[in-house]
């Protein structure tokens, strides 16, 4: 018995010792705990956690924060770093050389990753992977901007949207019972955003230190969101109630919509199409707006303000109207896509035609966060209108079509605020006409088929 007293004395003073160092842990460990346990709270609240959803919103953020990364690196090389005449030239290199390949590239997605139902983890994993190589690779070209930093920005973009496409098409098997489409993607895309805000002053930090260090980043948070893909839900890869599209050929007495040349599969409808016709349009604007008022900001800033000051004002602006548009998404639940679309295409046209009439920095600022709100509102709702008409076995194709004239209207866009002279009403003007052709083109279809799919009761999720 004494021997066993004996022994067991000297656990006595450990007891104590070992309560206070679980405490101190503990408290070391509350700054990075206590945050990382509140943002599972929220990306996994309403049952987005027991769907699946919840990690693809955590997925999505660490895309937005790696992504963001890179464009602070290639932002200081491409446009920030010369002169305003060298730059409008410098800048139109990048759009021809990474833009017009990915044009041609990116139809080839889609289908290719509709040949792999099984594998849509393996896919997010390995656009992640490949952002992160690549992020490498431009470390040791983005301090002198030489030649091969472009085709490392191409794989870049290309491996950003392959991640998009199958994202989008992975939302409709992770979509809790309370939510409708728009408000899944809204949620997905806001977790992007406020990732992408975070990691914004973080990028410029490391931009101090070294033109490498954003891309150093990078790296170390597309490794992160590799092994994040992988660990989804085995339901995203699951193929169970997919239906192939057929060919017009294949059934020729089976009733179905008309095919389009060259389009092989069956009609996507009109909501479709003209929701991404006015998409385009907004597209175009914001592509527009980006570089026309980066380069007339800069030879005339707003009024008691530099140029820096002046360009800062409207790009907060815009992302500020993109988060809202994101965050009103958030909210939204069985609303018609088409009415949304159709809403944010005439407040667009509004705001743009008043601000080149009565152009001031004001209305200059009003605009970017109009056009960063329809935007975003008006993407979310593309994306729900996919989801809900075009067969599963094709929505890669689909998303993967619609990425692809969303982008090459951005670059249309952005090629005329390139090319057009440095006049305040001349560009607004023009920016209100790329608008007004959009409201021309789909205002009217999108309506009407609203106002069908109304009186019809259907459900709009």
């Amino acid at each position: 018995m004494a021997t066993a007293r004996s022994s067991s004395r000297p656990d006595v003073p450990t007891g104590p010792l070992r309560k206070a160092g679980r405490a101190i842990g503990h408290a070391l460990h509350l700054p990075f705990t206590g945050p990382a346990k509140g943002i599972r709270r929220a990306t996994h609240a309403q049952g987005a956690g027991e769907s699946g959803l919840g990690k693809l919103i955590e997925l999505h953020a660490v895309n937005g924060a790696g992504d963001v990364l890179i464009t602070i690196a290639l932002a200081s090389t491409v446009f920030f770093s010369v002169p305003t005449d060298e730059a409008r030239g410098r800048v139109a290199l990048y759009l021809a050389i990474t833009m017009a390949p990915f044009t041609l590239l990116a139809p080839v997605i889609g289908p290719l990753l509709d040949r792999l139902p099984h594998g849509r983890r393996a896919a997010m994993a390995g656009a992640m992977l490949a952002r992160a190589v690549l992020a490498l690779a431009m470390s040791g070209a983005v301090a002198t901007g030489g030649i091969e930093l472009y085709p490392a920005a191409l794989g870049v973009l290309v491996a950003s949207k392959a991640y998009g496409v199958v994202r989008s098409a992975v939302v409709p098997r992770l979509l809790p019972p309370t939510f409708s489409l728009v408000k899944a993607n809204s949620r997905v895309t806001l977790a992007g955003l406020l990732a992408t805000g975070a990691a914004a002053p973080i990028g410029a930090a490391l931009q101090r230190v070294g033109p490498a260090w954003p891309l150093y980043g990078a790296f170390v948070v597309f490794v992160a969101g590799t092994f994040l893909a992988l660990s989804m839900p085995g339901k995203v890869d699951s193929a169970k109630g997919e239906k192939r599209a057929h060919l017009a050929s294949d059934h020729p007495g089976e009733e179905q919509a008309p095919e389009r040349p060259g389009r092989g599969l069956r009609d996507v409808g009109p909501s479709v199409v003209h929701a991404l016709q006015a998409n385009a349009a907004l597209r175009a604007l914001s592509g527009f707006l980006i570089f026309f008022l980066a380069f007339l900001l800069r030879q005339h800033p707003l009024g008691g303000q530099s140029a820096a000051v002046s360009l800062g004002i409207v790009g907060v602006a815009a992302g500020l109207g993109n988060a809202v548009g994101t965050a009103v998404g958030a909210w939204l639940k069985s609303r018609a896509p088409e009415l949304i679309i159709a809403t944010v295409l005439m407040v667009a046209l509004g705001v743009s035609v008043l601000t080149a009439v009565f152009f001031s920095g004001l209305l200059v600022a009003v605009l970017g966060a109009t056009a960063g709100l329809c935007q975003a509102l008006g993407k979310l709702s593309l994306d729900a209108l996919i989801q809900r008409d075009v067969p599963e076995a094709v929505r890669n194709s689909a998303f993967a079509r619609s990425e692809t004239l969303l982008q090459v209207a951005w670059v249309v866009g952005g090629a005329i605020g390139i090319a057009l002279p440095l006049v305040a009403w001349l560009g607004m003007g023009v920016g209100a006409g790329l608008v007004a052709v959009g409201v021309l083109v789909s205002a009217r279809g999108l309506l009407s088929a609203a106002g069908k799919r109304s009186s019809g009761g259907r459900d709009l999720r």
